[in-house]
């Protein structure tokens, strides 16, 4: 038996769908996730050129938009266990131009810019309350790394109850591997999955 059938024999890989309010969330898409010197390589920079369509579509139709970074005390006195386990991570600090998001998808005025010290975009940040605020009920996500920070932030946005979207070709990772089986599993057990083609057909669709 493939291991789809399996999923699909014991309930898995159902779709949660869109809603009707959905927001694009970004997912470390900064210069040190993207240069393959330091924490990049693989389909990243691949990733970031999709994403760069998705959100032109996201803006054109008013979603709200929310981007993370990787931000450490210039001390280092936030640096955790997370640190050990990647080492270097603490030298993203707020003004260290690896931490910057990438200049093809610069903020604008109103998107949200939430800084975090673990991998979860939602983990001790004001971002679930900021989209319930917003009437969000979709989070659609992008970004890096497929199998990191991606997939923590789409663990819990499920657990925060939003419809969450993965868009298959606006994730990378710095190794292939990975980033399949980690779109795999995320399809099965936590998020729809659409290219970034797809989704802006919804978008456009929704709302």
């Amino acid at each position: 038996m493939r291991d789809a059938d399996i999923y699909t024999q014991q309930g898995f890989g159902h779709s949660s769908g869109f809603g009707a309010r959905p927001a694009l969330l970004i997912v470390d898409f900064v210069v040190g996730f993207t240069d393959p010197a330091i924490y990049g390589g693989g389909n990243i920079l691949d990733a970031v050129a999709n994403t760069r369509e998705l959100l032109a579509v996201a803006r054109e139709r008013g979603l709200p938009v929310a981007y993370t970074r990787v931000v450490y005390a210039d001390d280092g006195a936030d640096a955790g266990v997370f640190c050990q386990k990647a080492k270097g991570l603490e030298r993203l600090t707020e003004h260290a131009p690896a931490s910057q998001i990438v200049a093809a998808l610069a903020p604008r005025a109103g998107e949200l810019i939430v800084r975090k010290t673990q991998p979860s975009a939602f983990f001790n940040t004001m971002l679930a309350p900021w989209l319930s605020g917003k009437g969000v009920d979709t989070v659609i996500v992008t970004g890096c790394t497929t199998s990191g920070c991606v997939r923590a932030s789409v663990v819990d946005s499920l657990s925060h109850n939003f419809r969450t979207v993965v868009a298959t070709d606006g994730v990378g990772d710095r190794a292939l591997g990975p980033h399949e089986a980690n779109l795999f599993d995320m399809g099965q057990k936590y998020a729809d999955l659409m290219t970034c083609a797809e989704i802006a057909v919804r978008i456009r669709q929704a709302v």
